[in-house]
């Protein structure tokens, strides 16, 4: 066991996204922190999701999705979007559709608008590899960093077993 992992873990820095998925007729979002670029040409974009998330299974019927990066002031966003199970979630926030007609947060600093391109097994977690169809700046701010959320995630808990 990794002594003091959730600490040494928060060192990487990330930023912290809504992830909005569609599958043509429902759509939802989660929040990820995990997500990177992989490519220049193509752009390529990665994230982390959990299998068993119904965004998940809307992702994999749909096959598009945007990256919304939150602003510093977004921590009751990605709280919000962190939760599973809420019914009506994506009600509580504004929303308008990419060209991929994926959800796009309309309070989000930017958005990646983007289709699968392939997944990948990782672990308890599945690496989602998608290539930018789309990219637009919405609104002025500095990105939230997932060190800025504190244990808003329960994942310091996840490092203890």
């Amino acid at each position: 066991m990794i002594e003091n992992a959730s600490a040494l873990f928060n060192k990487i820095t990330h930023g912290v996204y809504v992830i909005g998925v569609s599958d043509g007729k429902e759509q939802n979002a989660f929040t990820a922190a995990w997500v990177m670029q992989v490519s220049f040409a193509p752009p390529l974009l990665a994230f982390s999701i959990n299998p068993e998330h119904y965004s998940y299974k809307l992702l994999q019927a749909g096959k598009v999705c945007t990256v919304n990066v939150l602003g510093q002031d977004h921590l009751a966003i990605a709280a919000h979007f962190g939760q599973s199970g809420v019914k009506e979630k994506m009600t509580t926030y504004s929303w308008r559709e990419g060209k991929t007609a994926a959800p796009v947060l309309s309070d989000s600093l930017a958005y990646f608008d983007c289709k699968l391109s392939h997944v990948a097994d990782a672990g308890d977690h599945k690496i989602v590899v998608c290539e930018v169809i789309d990219a637009v700046e919405l609104n002025s701010g500095w990105p939230l960093l997932y060190w800025q959320t504190g244990n808003m995630d329960g994942s310091r808990e996840l490092y203890e077993g």
